[in-house]
């Protein structure tokens, strides 16, 4: 399946903003430095938190103006951020400003570099979440999709139906492998990129996103 195919897909939302776009051309050139690097990632973020949140759960609600009386909305679903460690702690940094009352559960998962298998390593999930809950799994890079769908397959555990995935670029081989195993989950992206390499690393992705984050 092609990226134009892809993108084009209703389960995949792409932010074409220029500013978004901008921000993403940054953070694919090698010679950007981890300082900017690290600020682009985040004002990316917001971007693509934004976005991911359009169709968040909402109940009117009156308030008092100085002048008088207003009708608004609240937020009704019940919020949480996964971050996969160590990558998706950036993008959690933006979420958590956007949706200060939603809840965090970290996501440890690294991936097998000869079966490009993710292997988990850690998460600290309750035994039940409310039916109204909202989840957002914060990754980067959706490459292959393993680690996106071992992410997502914790909160199918727990009975969660709305779930949406936030990578700064995807492949059409991650998007293929998410749809394909949890075709309701939303996936919202800056690109869709042109394929995986041999060594399943997104070209021409922006390389590895934990390492430029964080200088390793």
């Amino acid at each position: 399946m092609s990226a134009q195919t892809i993108s084009s897909n209703l389960g995949v939302k792409v932010v074409n903003h220029p500013l978004a776009q901008n921000l993403l051309t940054r953070l694919r050139d090698y010679q950007t430095p981890t300082s900017e690097f690290r600020q682009k990632a985040l004002q990316l973020s917001y971007f693509l938190v934004y976005e991911a949140a359009a169709d968040l759960g909402s109940r009117q609600t009156g308030v008092e103006t100085p002048i008088g009386p207003a009708m608004g909305i609240t937020l009704s679903d019940y919020i949480i951020l996964a971050p996969v460690l160590r990558a998706g702690l950036i993008i959690s940094e933006a979420a958590q400003k956007l949706l200060p009352n939603a809840r965090i559960y970290h996501v440890g998962l690294r991936r097998d570099e000869q079966t490009l298998q993710a292997i988990p390593y850690y998460s600290r999930l309750p035994e039940v979440l409310p039916v109204e809950s909202s989840v957002f799994i914060l990754d980067p890079m959706l490459a292959t999709g393993g680690s996106a769908v071992a992410a997502i397959d914790l909160f199918i555990g727990l009975k969660v139906k709305t779930i949406r995935l936030v990578s700064f670029v995807a492949a059409p081989e991650g998007i293929e492998k998410v749809h394909k195993t949890f075709p309701q989950v939303k996936i919202v992206t800056a690109s869709v990129d042109a394929q995986l390499n041999e060594h399943g690393y997104i070209v021409p992705g922006l390389g590895d996103a934990g390492d430029r984050i964080f200088g390793t």
